[in-house]
């Protein structure tokens, strides 16, 4: 692709934004809506303004907008006519047969990102019209920006439809297990009721520090950032010197329930999953705890679920610890969670439409994770002048062949 460079400023002017009368602002929408940082991606506003205004801050849809403290976002307006508050500013082609809009778009979301990373601050990032002036354009004939952007657009739109689908399916899993147990909070089932010390052993684990570089096994452990919702990540699996005594103390073995012990997020404590057994002599640090379960009491996936429910995670957050920003709960605290436990061939049959969801969330995360790559893949190749019309054909074509065979 045959691309030159070009300075923002000569192609593109950029409309701040006006600093409107606060106190003519009001939510009884009295006027026109008022555009402020939040509303940039969200596509709305509920704040209106009441007075008069110059029609130069008149946004249409269509227009693209730019949040300019914050996280630098910019998007394309879709919610009607609506002023243009200060910190908020329009960016404008200033000759459409030279520079098609939405490849501008494509490539500002990248290079927003990129000066969103790099620029200090002490409370909030500012982003400055100077900037955006100082990005430089690859500028390749209008149809090839127009190739490039549809298919940036095309693969964007199926990232959107795979996250939308996987929050569909987390909908769907909560949904299920209500459908089926009740309200894990009220017991509206009047399921029994016991302690998870009552039926389960719960262990603490390996504690990291230098010390252990001279111990004589090196293992795998899992970590916190291993263990999600019903859902183990062991993309980055590290290892940890042990001794003997430790290891065969700590071993993970098939069904242990492995769950979040410290986070930041309060929300986030207590999180479980299930251990697959996928890798050997693997054991896990002391911010996870691990639950052994009588399996003629409770099955691990139906502990699991319930520990991710709305009553457990209830039990677990009211039990918790905060120190220093640091959210906490102990293996006491574990062992005196309340469990509903109806009949297993009850639960059995609630593992077997989990593990069919969970079985398509696989699916779907494989497929995000592909298209994520090869969107970057092709921003990357677009906006440095290696996107060829034939690369570009290429993966047009790559992509519709995918997408008609399901991998999409």
């Amino acid at each position: 692709m045959n691309s030159r460079m070009e300075s923002f400023q000569n192609l593109v002017m950029v409309l701040s934004g006006f600093a409107f009368k606060s106190e003519l602002f009001n939510t009884e929408q009295n006027g026109l809506p008022i555009i402020r940082i939040r509303d940039v991606t969200r596509g709305f506003s509920e704040t209106y303004y009441s007075g008069d205004f110059a029609s130069d801050y008149l946004i249409s849809d269509g227009d693209f907008l730019i949040g300019m403290d914050g996280e630098f976002n910019i998007a394309q307006w879709s919610g009607g006519s609506a002023l243009l508050n200060q910190r908020v500013c329009k960016v404008i082609v200033r000759d459409e047969k030279k520079l098609d809009s939405r490849y501008l778009y494509r490539l500002l979301k990248l290079e927003l990102k990129k000066i969103e990373e790099i620029t200090p601050f002490v409370t909030v990032k500012h982003l400055s019209t100077k900037v955006l002036n100082q990005i430089e354009i690859p500028l390749p004939s209008l149809e090839e920006q127009q190739k490039i952007a549809g298919v940036l657009d095309a693969v964007d739109s199926l990232l959107g439809k795979r996250r939308e689908g996987l929050k569909k399916l987390e909908v769907l899993l909560k949904s299920v297990f209500l459908e089926m147990f009740g309200d894990p909070v009220t017991n509206s089932k009047g399921w029994e009721i016991q302690e998870i010390g009552e039926f389960c052993k719960v262990k603490g684990g390996l504690q990291i520090t230098p010390a252990r570089k001279d111990n004589p096994i090196e293992v795998p452990y899992l970590r916190v950032a291993n263990v999600y919702r019903d859902q183990l990540d062991l993309t980055e699996i590290k290892t940890i010197r042990v001794t003997e005594a430790e290891f065969n103390r700590s071993k993970l073995e098939r069904n242990d329930l492995l769950l979040v012990e410290g986070h930041g997020n309060l929300n986030e404590i207590g999180r479980s999953s299930v251990w697959d057994s996928s890798i050997e002599d693997c054991v896990h640090q002391n911010h996870l705890i691990r639950v052994q379960t009588e399996h003629q009491k409770c099955l691990p996936a139906y502990l699991s679920a319930f520990l991710n429910s709305s009553g457990g995670r209830k039990q677990l957050i009211q039990s918790g610890n905060t120190t220093s920003g640091l959210n906490t709960i102990s293996a006491n605290t574990v062992r005196g969670v309340k469990v509903l436990l109806p009949p297993l061939e009850l639960q059995n049959l609630y593992v077997k439409r989990q593990q069919n969801i969970l079985k398509s969330r696989v699916q779907n995360v494989q497929s995000l994770s592909s298209l994520e790559k090869l969107f970057a893949s092709l921003q990357h190749q677009a906006f440095n002048g290696t996107l060829t019309a034939a690369v570009l054909g290429h993966e047009v074509g790559k992509l519709e062949t995918e997408i008609q065979a399901g991998l999409f």
